[in-house]
C-alpha cells in the first residue's frame, strides 16, 4: 500500500528551455540563434532584426508542436526554490511548499532587450509573479488521488441538508489561477453549495463570506502612483492609460520615435494638469522634462526619415546624422591640430586619416591604397618620418605597408592613442562610431571634384574645416557670421595670405558659394552639393 502511494505522489520537474540571440563576433553584424533543446542546431542570421524574427518563429514552432502543460509536474521555479520571484522570510529559512501553487501553465519569459526567450512549465503563481511572463497554455486540473477513507474527490458528493450536491471546481484553460479555492476563502463558486454549520442556531453567513468593497487598481507612471481619488476622473484615467502605454512601448522589439514623441507630449500635458491640481513642483518639473524628451524624440524621428524639423521640405540626408557625431568629428580635428608630430599640410592630413583608423583602441588596419589615395608627393618618406618619430608603429617596413592589399592589410599602432588604466584615451565615442567618422573623412578628402581637380592636401584640409564649421543651411560660422582666418590657416598649415587661393580652389570645385575673404573672416556658404558631408554647428 505504501509503495502504491509513493508511485502516485511521484512528480517530475517541469520542462524548461531557452532560445538565445547572441553576436557572432566582435564588430560583426550577423547574429547566432541557438536553442537549448539538444535536437536544435544553431542558425546564423545577417542582422539582429532577422535573428529576432527567426528566434521568435523557432519558439512558436516549439510551442505549436510540443505537448500541453502537464498538471502533475512540479513547478520549474520551485525546483530552484523560487529565488527569482519570492525570497524567504529569514536569511537561513528555506522556502516552504505553499510558495508555489495554482494550475500548471506554460509561460514564456523574455528580457526587455529581446536577447533570449525562456519557456517554463511552472505554476501560475510563479508565472504571475514574473513581470515579463506570458502564459500560452494552462493545464486542466489534475484528478485527485483516492483518499485513505475510500472517498474519491472525483466521486459525486452527497447532498447536504442545506443545498444541492457540491461539485469540484476546475481550473480554466483561459488564464492562470492561484492555488486558493472556494473552501479556503469562504467565497462560493457558481454551481457550488456552501454547507451550513451543523451546530448552533446561527444562520448568518460567516464574516469571510461577506462581500468586501475593493478600491479600483491604482495606475503607475514614471515611478509615481496615480491616486485612486484623483479628480477630475478624466485626468486619473489619462495618467493610468499613459503608464500602460509607456510599459507597452518598452516591451516593443523595435523603437518607433514618432510614437515615443507623442507619448512624451501627452505625458507633459497630463503632468502639467496634475501639477495644477496638486500644486506639486516636482510634477511641474517632470512635465518640463517630458516636453524636452518629446522634442528630442521628434527631431530624431525627422532626421531618420529625412524630413526638415519645421516640416517645410526634405532635410539633408547627411552622412553623419546626429549632433553627437558632429561634435566627435570636430573633436578629432582639434586633437590632430594640437598633437600632429610633423609640420606641414601633407603630414597633418596623413596623421588625421591614421588617427581615425586607430582612434578607439590605438591599433587598426591600413593598406597601401589608403595612403596612395591621399595627395602626398612622397608618401613613403612621410610614413617613414612618422615611424622614426615614434608616433606610428608598423610590424614591417614602409615599403611593405605601401604594397599591402585589402586582402592582407597591415596592422598599425599609435601608442599615444592606446588606452590604459590611467589614461582612457583622448576620445569618448564608441567602437561603432569610429568607422563612421573614418568613412566621413574619406568621403570629404576623396570627394569627386576635389580628386579630379588634383587639389593639394591644404585644400582638402580646408574642405574638412568648412564641413565642420557651417550651420544646418551651409552658412559658414555660427549664425552665418563667418570663420576666423587665424584658425583656418593654423589648421591648413598655410600662411593667412595663402588662404584666398585655397578658397578660390574650393569655389572652382563647387564647394563654396558667395565666398568673401576679409582681413579676419571667411564668409559664404557650402553649396547644396556638399551639404550631406557637413557637420552642422548646434
Amino acid at each position: 500500500m505504501g509503495v502504491e502511494a509513493h508511485a502516485t505522489n511521484e512528480r517530475v520537474t517541469g520542462r524548461r528551455w531557452t532560445v538565445r540571440l547572441d553576436p557572432v563576433g566582435r564588430g560583426r553584424a550577423d547574429v547566432r540563434v541557438s536553442c537549448s533543446r539538444p535536437a536544435c542546431a544553431a542558425q546564423v542570421l545577417p542582422s539582429a532584426a532577422a535573428g529576432r524574427t527567426a528566434a521568435i518563429a523557432h519558439l512558436k514552432a516549439h510551442l505549436r508542436a510540443g505537448p500541453a502543460p502537464r498538471p502533475s509536474v512540479h513547478c520549474a521555479c520551485r525546483a530552484e526554490e523560487c529565488h527569482t520571484h519570492i525570497r524567504p522570510a529569514g536569511p537561513r529559512e528555506r522556502p516552504v511548499p505553499w510558495r508555489c501553487g495554482g494550475a500548471v501553465v506554460l509561460a514564456v519569459i523574455t528580457d526587455r532587450e529581446g536577447r533570449w526567450w525562456q519557456v517554463l512549465e511552472c505554476c501560475s503563481r510563479c508565472a504571475a509573479a514574473h513581470p515579463t511572463a506570458k502564459v500560452v497554455a494552462t493545464a486542466q486540473a489534475a484528478e485527485a488521488p483516492p483518499r485513505g477513507d475510500g472517498f474519491r474527490a472525483d466521486a459525486p458528493a452527497r447532498a447536504t441538508p442545506g443545498g444541492p450536491a457540491a461539485t469540484t471546481p476546475a481550473f480554466s484553460a483561459v488564464g492562470p489561477h492561484f492555488s486558493h479555492s472556494a473552501a479556503a476563502t469562504g467565497t462560493a463558486v457558481p454551481g457550488t453549495a456552501v454547507p451550513q454549520q451543523a451546530s448552533g442556531p446561527r444562520t448568518s453567513a460567516p464574516r469571510s463570506a461577506r462581500p468586501t468593497r475593493k478600491r479600483p487598481p491604482r495606475g503607475r507612471i514614471a515611478q509615481r502612483l496615480v491616486p485612486h481619488d484623483l479628480r477630475p476622473v478624466a485626468l486619473r484615467d489619462e495618467l493610468t492609460e499613459l503608464g500602460e502605454l509607456f510599459r507597452a512601448y518598452q516591451a516593443r522589439t523595435e523603437p518607433d520615435l514618432a510614437v515615443l514623441a507623442d507619448l512624451h507630449a501627452r505625458k507633459a500635458e497630463a503632468f502639467h494638469a496634475w501639477a495644477e491640481v496638486t500644486a506639486d513642483t516636482g510634477l511641474r518639473l517632470d512635465a518640463q522634462r517630458a516636453e524636452q524628451a518629446a522634442a528630442t524624440a521628434r527631431l530624431q524621428h525627422l532626421h531618420r526619415i529625412g524630413q526638415a524639423p519645421d516640416g517645410e521640405g526634405p532635410a539633408v540626408a547627411r552622412l553623419l546624422t546626429a549632433p553627437a557625431q558632429w561634435n566627435h568629428a570636430r573633436a578629432v580635428l582639434a586633437h590632430v591640430a594640437e598633437n600632429a608630430p610633423l609640420p606641414g599640410a601633407e603630414a597633418r592630413l596623413l596623421v588625421l586619416m591614421v588617427t581615425l583608423r586607430t582612434a578607439q583602441s590605438g591599433v587598426g588596419n591600413l593598406v597601401g591604397q589608403d595612403i596612395k589615395g591621399l595627395p602626398l608627393r612622397d608618401p613613403e618618406q612621410l610614413v617613414g618620418q612618422l615611424v622614426e618619430s615614434g608616433w606610428l608603429g608598423i610590424p614591417g617596413t614602409v615599403e611593405e605597408l605601401i604594397a599591402s592589399r585589402p586582402e592582407s592589410p597591415t596592422r598599425i599602432s599609435v601608442p599615444s592613442l592606446t588606452p590604459d588604466e590611467d589614461d582612457p584615451g583622448p576620445f569618448t565615442f564608441g567602437r561603432k562610431l569610429r568607422p563612421k567618422l573614418s568613412g566621413w573623412a574619406q568621403r570629404v578628402v576623396g570627394e569627386k571634384k576635389l580628386r579630379k581637380g588634383k587639389t593639394e592636401a591644404d585644400v582638402r584640409l580646408l574642405a574638412l574645416a568648412l564641413a565642420t564649421g557651417a550651420d544646418g543651411e551651409g552658412r559658414l560660422g555660427p549664425a552665418g557670421e563667418g570663420i576666423g582666418l587665424d584658425g583656418l590657416s593654423s589648421w591648413c598649415s598655410v600662411d593667412p595670405a595663402g588662404l584666398p587661393d585655397l578658397v578660390d580652389r574650393l569655389t572652382a570645385a563647387d564647394w563654396l558659394a558667395e565666398a568673401d575673404v576679409t582681413d579676419t573672416l571667411l564668409t559664404g556658404r557650402l553649396t547644396e552639393r556638399v551639404l550631406p558631408l557637413g557637420c552642422p554647428l548646434t
